[in-house]
C-alpha cells in the first residue's frame, strides 16, 4: 500500500495498492503533472522511489525524469540500477548534473561519471570546481572494480595528539565537507599514514580530555587502491567491517570504503557469479529480447558445439544401438542424473572458492570429499536404477552394465566438479563463468562412451 501523496489530488485519496499507485503514476506522466509527479517521488523513500520508477517502461520513466528536472532527487538518482540511472543522466542537462554531482560523496559521483561518454565527462567535469574535479578525475582513473574506483575521498583524520574534545570540535567545523555516512577516525601522522583507529562509538564514549593516543585501536584492513572490489568485500566479511581505509602504493590514507558500499558489492558479484554458473552475462528486466538473445546466443554457441561432441561419441557406438535399442532409451537418464550431480559439486565449489574457503588442506579434504560423495551416491543410484531396469526390461545383464555406467558417471560427476574450478582458477580465470561448460560436456561424454562401451562389450 501506498500512503495518501497529495490531499489536492483525486489520484491518491488514502492509502493505495501499488498496481493503483503505478496507474496513477503512468497517468501524471501522460497528463504532465509535474506537481503531483514531484510531490509523490518526495514522499517516498529514495529506495523506494527507484523501485517505483524502475516498474516503468523505458519510454515512460524518461519522460518522468523530463518532468522533474531539476526536481529529481540526487537520492533517487543513485538509488536506480544502473541502465535507468545512465538514461536520467542522460536526459539532465550538463549544469544540472554537475550541481547534483557536487551533493554527492565522491564514491556516489564517480558512479554516475563513470557511466558518461567521455566528452559528456568532460563536460560536467568542466563545470565543477576544479578541487572537486581534481578528485573525481584521480579516482575514475583507477581501473572499474578496485578499491580505488569505489571508495569515496572524503574521510576524518587527525594528529595523535589531539585529545577528544579537539577531534568532535574539528569535526563539528568541517560541517558539510564530512562523509554522508562514517564510522571511525583516523590517527595519522604527518604524511597520512595510519597510526590508529578511533571508533566513533568510543569517541563519543571517552572524556573531551582524553588523548586519542589512550583510546585508538590498530589498523585491521589493508586495502589498497587497486585492490579488487571482491577481495574488498571478502575483507570486510572476514573481519567484521563497517569501514575500511584505502592506501595508496606508499601506505598513505587517500579514501574510505563504508559497508553500505560493499552490501552492494557484495551483492553484484554474487549475481554475477550466478549467472555465470548459467552462462548469462545479463538478467535485467529491463532488457529487450535483441539484448537477452546477445547476452544468452553466444554460450548457446558453445553449448552447440559441446552437444555435437556428445553426439560424435554416440556415433562410435551405433552398431551396438542398432543391437539394443534399449540403450537408447537409458542413455538420456544416465548423463542427466549424472549432470545434476556434477552441478551440485559445482556449485559447492565456486562457492567455496569465492568464500576463500578452498584453501590449502581445505582443499584436499574438499576433493576427497566430493569424490567419496559421487562414490557412494553412485552406488545408491545403481542400485536403485539397475532394479527399475530389471523390473522394466527383465534383462539382468542389463541391469549390471546400467549400475557400472551409473557408479563411473558419478564419480566423475564429483571430481569434474570440484577440480575443474580449481583448475580455472590456478590458470588465471574465473571459474564461474567457463566451468559448467567443462564439467557438463565432460560428464555426457564419459558417461556415453562408458555406457555404451559396456554395453559393447557385455552385451554383445
Amino acid at each position: 500500500m501506498q500512503e495518501n501523496l497529495d490531499p489536492d489530488s483525486e489520484r491518491t485519496e488514502g492509502p493505495v495498492p501499488v498496481d493503483v499507485f503505478h496507474q496513477d503514476l503512468l497517468d501524471a506522466i501522460e497528463e504532465e503533472d509535474t506537481r503531483w509527479l514531484a510531490r509523490a517521488m518526495s514522499r517516498l523513500h529514495p529506495a523506494d522511489a527507484a523501485d517505483t520508477l524502475e516498474q516503468l517502461s523505458l519510454d515512460s520513466f524518461d519522460q518522468a525524469v523530463e518532468l522533474l528536472g531539476a526536481d529529481f532527487s540526487t537520492s533517487v538518482l543513485i538509488e536506480l540500477r544502473d541502465e535507468y540511472r545512465e538514461s536520467a543522466v542522460a536526459r539532465l542537462p550538463d549544469g544540472l548534473v554537475a550541481s547534483v554531482l557536487d551533493e554527492l560523496d565522491s564514491d556516489d559521483a564517480t558512479a554516475i561519471l563513470e557511466d558518461m561518454e567521455e566528452d559528456r565527462r568532460a563536460r560536467v567535469l568542466g563545470a565543477m570546481a576544479p578541487r572537486d574535479r581534481a578528485a573525481l578525475a584521480s579516482s575514475l582513473a583507477f581501473e572499474e572494480e578496485t578499491a580505488g574506483r569505489i571508495m569515496q575521498r572524503e574521510f576524518v583524520a587527525v594528529a595523535e595528539f589531539w585529545t577528544v574534545g579537539e577531534t568532535i570540535d574539528h569535526a563539528r567545523d568541517q560541517g558539510d565537507r564530512l562523509p554522508e555516512q562514517f564510522y571511525e577516525i583516523y590517527v595519522v601522522d604527518p604524511s597520512m599514514h595510519i597510526k590508529g583507529v578511533v571508533a566513533l562509538s568510543m569517541l563519543l564514549r571517552a572524556e573531551r580530555d582524553t588523548p586519542l593516543a589512550d583510546i585508538m585501536l590498530a589498523q585491521q584492513s589493508d586495502v589498497r587502491a587497486e585492490m579488487d572490489q571482491e577481495e574488498v568485500a571478502y575483507q570486510f566479511q572476514k573481519y567484521s567491517l563497517a569501514q575500511a581505509p584505502v592506501m595508496d602504493a606508499d601506505g598513505r590514507i587517500i579514501g574510505i570504503i563504508t559497508v553500505d558500499d560493499m552490501v552492494d558489492v557484495i551483492q553484484d558479484e554474487n549475481t554475477e557469479d550466478l549467472l555465470a554458473l548459467s552462462n548469462v552475462r545479463s538478467a535485467d528486466p529491463s532488457d529487450t529480447v535483441a539484448k537477452s538473445v546477445q547476452a544468452r546466443a553466444p554460450w548457446l554457441a558453445v553449448n552447440l558445439v559441446t552437444a555435437f561432441m556428445g553426439s560424435g561419441v554416440i556415433s562410435l557406438f551405433e552398431d551396438t544401438l542398432n543391437a539394443v535399442v534399449q540403450l537408447a532409451i537409458l542413455m538420456p537418464m544416465i548423463s542427466a542424473l549424472g549432470g545434476n550431480a556434477g552441478s551440485q559439486a559445482l556449485a559447492v565449489a565456486v562457492r567455496a572458492i569465492a568464500e576463500r574457503e578452498m584453501e590449502g588442506a581445505a582443499q584436499r579434504r574438499a576433493v576427497t570429499r566430493e569424490i567419496l560423495t559421487g562414490i557412494c551416491n553412485g552406488l545408491l543410484f545403481a542400485v536403485l536404477v539397475a532394479m527399475i531396469v530389471l523390473f522394466w526390461f527383465r534383462d539382468p545383464t542389463l541391469s549390471f552394465v546400467v549400475g557400472l555406467a551409473m557408479i563411473a558417471t558419478f564419480t566423475w560427476a564429483g571430481l569434474s566438479g570440484i577440480l575443474v574450478p580449481l583448475t580455472l582458477r590456478k590458470l588465471g580465470f574465473d571459474p564461474a563463468v567457463a566451468s559448467s561448460v567443462f564439467v557438463l560436456t565432460s560428464i555426457d561424454i564419459l558417461a556415453f562412451f562408458c555406457f555404451l562401451g559396456l554395453a559393447s562389450i557385455i552385451l554383445l
